[in-house]
């Protein structure tokens, strides 16, 4: 089985209708050129002051869910809502959940972010997501027909054990939207992604934000679609859009016949 998916670029502001707005354009093109599979970058429809953006964190159903699900029903794909802000019941912070919609409209995977970005970087950027934003538990996949889709998002790239366990759960395709810190994708986006999609023998999907948002750090970009061997199948390094690949449930078969480490692995 062979089918196109896409990865959107964008850089998202506080600004919630604008974005939406260009995520349905992107989302539009995609579809129009043959994409089944769509996905945006991590925390797509708002991204602004962390001071304040417990006010703009939506329940899921929710508004923007809500309109993403709509969208996936009237172009018959599976959409990955790469991530939002999801309130917590009498809490003041928020969850960073992905979430993943099939051709019906219907919530099919809801994962939220487990690794949360605490740190001080040499290029003056500090960051505590962990002030406003809780820790997710769970490891999550989607079974579908195009094949086992498995979650995750942004700075769980750096945890590869989360990745195996998406793996143990039999995903074929691995999603990582982002909005990764240029200073840091500069030097570890591509071998990261890369890596995870070469032990885990499976494609991964990685749309990132990019550039400078007003209200936050600058994004490193590169939104990437990687096969299983490990070959960069698409790239938009800077910039707003989409990449589309081919998606070959015969290739990944045929990688992990050939080289069947994931067979090999022992525990102890």
């Amino acid at each position: 089985m062979k089918f196109v998916a896409a990865a959107v670029q964008m850089v998202a502001s506080d600004d919630r209708a604008a974005n939406l707005r260009e995520a349905q354009h992107w989302i539009r093109q995609a579809a129009a050129l043959g994409a089944r599979v769509v996905a945006l970058p991590e925390v797509f429809s708002w991204r602004g002051n962390k001071k304040i953006e417990r006010e703009f964190a939506e329940t899921i159903p929710g508004p923007t869910a809500t309109e993403m699900a709509e969208l996936a029903r009237e172009l018959g794909i599976y959409l990955l809502a790469g991530s939002i802000l999801e309130a917590i019941a009498d809490s003041p912070k928020a969850y960073n959940t992905s979430v993943l919609f099939d051709p019906a409209g219907s919530l099919i995977a809801r994962y939220r972010k487990i690794h949360l970005f605490d740190v001080d970087l040499a290029n003056g950027v500090s960051l505590r997501e962990s002030e406003t934003r809780a820790h997710g538990g769970n490891v999550v996949v989607a079974q579908t027909e195009l094949g086992t889709m498995g979650l995750s998002v942004c700075y769980d790239l750096r945890f590869p054990e989360l990745y195996r366990g998406i793996a143990a759960q039999g995903a074929h395709l691995i999603f990582v939207p982002s909005a990764f810190t240029a200073f840091t994708g500069q030097a570890h986006w591509e071998p990261l992604l890369r890596a995870r999609a070469i032990e885990n023998q499976a494609y991964v999907i990685a749309p990132d934000q990019f550039g400078k948002s007003p209200k936050s750090f600058e994004c490193h970009g590169h939104s990437m679609i990687i096969d299983p061997w490990g070959a960069i199948l698409a790239e938009l390094p800077d910039g707003p859009g989409i990449i589309t690949a081919e998606i070959d449930s015969e290739h990944l078969t045929k990688v992990r016949a050939e080289l069947p480490a994931l067979q090999h692995r022992r525990l102890n």
